[in-house]
């Protein structure tokens, strides 16, 4: 069988790009073929299996130097997963900085008069801050009431229009995800709350065969419950199944629960998209608005801030560095896309969008040496099996942020830090190992990738990509992952390469 050996020169000069060489390294040529730096090291590993089995392909860089030190079809396009969240959140760095935040603003079209009537309209004006949670938002409606308002003349108007109305992260149209709403799915909306997902919280009844108790920790009158879940002895075994049902003409939410809640049980809580996320936004605000006994004379509704409204109230989130940080190290596809979105309406101006994100990204990949053609991009957050790239191109990414002196530190802070917290807190955990690895994990049924920086023994940073699809198994795969970084981790004194006949190249996938 033939193998072809590609060999990759990272330049800085002019942005980290690659030059690829393909010389021939068949048995019978008698052309010789260089080993990789780390061949002894990696190599034996990719004896196992699941290269046969899966698509597999990865690439290891030494980060100071630039170097290509090992590569299995390290130049082949397959699906990336969440690792994705990589390179949105380089893109998010170097184009609108670590310091940019979200605000909500609270404004008004006339004056509050003496007694606290707000002479006219009262506009909640969002950018898409992804951290707004009831907590934040009820500090807000408080500091309304502190700033004198007691009475709205006119309407509450609720302006979205900072991002489009294409609420459904691009690419993912999974039946089971549209009809039922997992909170990986939840859409995105420039007014947004509790990361766009209710919580039901369940809880025994009062005696065994009463009804479960079933709320929501936060009031939603378009949601119902058609609860059937009954409390039983603590000697049986609870079960819940939860289905969600959308009535297609008013939008309205019904919840189906079935099963049993033993009596004494914990209370369980579970987190669902919301499927209509302003609506969510306007009824928490209208229920906060009660309580701090602020009256509205006319109606809650969507609308358009007019020009020249004066702030009342506003709202900033943490830095986007922060807002990173929790995105990578948690893998929040919903921070991703609103991470994505704003992007697109900062550099490309509003309202921002999956496209203009999108571009935005594809301009910064080409920045640092990789054509546009290359690579297929659908969203920020990986949740889409139509998105191909390179480990060749997540690599450059991580050693152009590595070497960027002003956003290095917040892009590696972005990172989970293996054995202490995020994806790879249970891996790379050993006391010799905790710590030395900063990465991004990514995973779809049949995918599972992994990227990211590890410390080696010898005191080199070297960048690993793997991203494996076809995959049958994932604890397998992960436990290939979990090898490949072990043995990296392990290398003590990189060796010279040599040249030799024998040579065998990685197979791309």
């Amino acid at each position: 069988m033939r193998h072809q050996l590609a060999v990759v020169l990272w330049c800085f000069g002019m942005g980290v790009g690659a030059a690829w060489g393909s010389p021939e390294s068949t048995p019978d040529n008698g052309v010789r073929s260089p080993i990789f730096p780390l061949e002894e090291e990696l190599g034996p590993i990719t004896e196992d299996s699941l290269f046969e089995s899966a698509n597999v392909a990865l690439q290891v860089v030494n980060v100071s130097t630039g170097e290509e030190v090992y590569s299995w079809g390290g130049d082949a396009n397959l699906t990336p997963a969440s690792v994705m969240k990589v390179v949105t959140a380089a893109t998010a760095l170097k184009k609108i900085g670590g310091s940019h935040r979200f605000y909500t603003r609270l404004l008004k079209d006339a004056d509050i008069s003496g007694d606290g009537t707000l002479q006219g309209n009262l506009y909640v004006q969002g950018t898409g801050d992804p951290t707004m949670v009831v907590e934040k938002l009820w500090k807000m409606v408080y500091d309304l009431r502190v700033a004198g308002v007691n009475t709205v003349e006119g309407s509450v108007v609720f302006d979205s229009g900072y991002f489009d109305d294409r609420i459904l992260i691009e690419g993912w149209r999974k039946e089971v995800d549209m009809q039922q709403g997992p909170a990986y799915f939840a859409p995105s909306s420039a007014l947004a709350v509790n990361y766009n997902t209710v919580c039901i919280v369940v809880s025994p009844g009062a005696e065994i065969g009463d009804p479960a108790s079933v709320r929501l920790e936060v009031p939603f009158d378009e949601i119902s419950f058609d609860n059937q879940l009954k409390t039983v002895s603590k000697s049986e075994r609870g079960w819940t199944r939860l289905e969600r049902i959308i009535d297609d003409e008013s939008g309205a939410v019904t919840y189906k629960l079935e099963g049993k809640v033993p009596e004494g049980a914990d209370v369980s809580r579970y987190y669902r998209a919301v499927h209509d996320p302003v609506q969510f936004y306007i009824s928490t605000f209208e229920h906060l608005m009660a309580e701090q006994g602020i009256t509205v004379e006319g109606e809650f509704v969507s609308g358009q801030s007019p020009a020249g409204a004066e702030v009342v109230v506003e709202k900033l989130s943490p830095p986007l560095a922060e807002v990173l940080n929790h995105m990578n190290k948690y893998s929040s596809n919903f921070m991703a896309e609103h991470v994505l979105k704003t992007i697109g309406a900062e550099v490309q101006g509003g309202p921002g969008t999956t496209s203009k994100g999108l571009a935005v990204v594809a301009d910064y990949l080409e920045e640092i040496g990789i054509p546009k053609s290359e690579f297929t991009l659908v969203n920020g957050s990986g949740l889409a099996r139509s998105i191909s790239m390179k480990p060749s191109h997540i690599n450059a990414v991580l050693v152009d942020m590595f070497h960027d002196d002003r956003h290095a530190p917040e892009f590696l802070s972005s990172m989970s830090i293996s054995g202490v917290d995020g994806t790879l807190r249970r891996r790379f955990n050993e006391e010799d190992l905790a710590g030395r690895v900063r990465g991004k994990t990514g995973s779809l049924n049949g995918v599972a990738c992994l990227a990211g920086y590890f410390r080696a023994a010898d005191g080199e940073i070297y960048a690993l990509t793997v991203l494996a699809n076809g995959v049958r198994r994932s604890r397998p795969m992960r436990s290939l992952h979990d090898r490949l970084g072990e043995a990296l981790l392990a290398v003590d004194a990189i060796p010279v390469a040599v040249e030799s006949e024998s040579a065998k190249g990685p197979q791309a996938p």
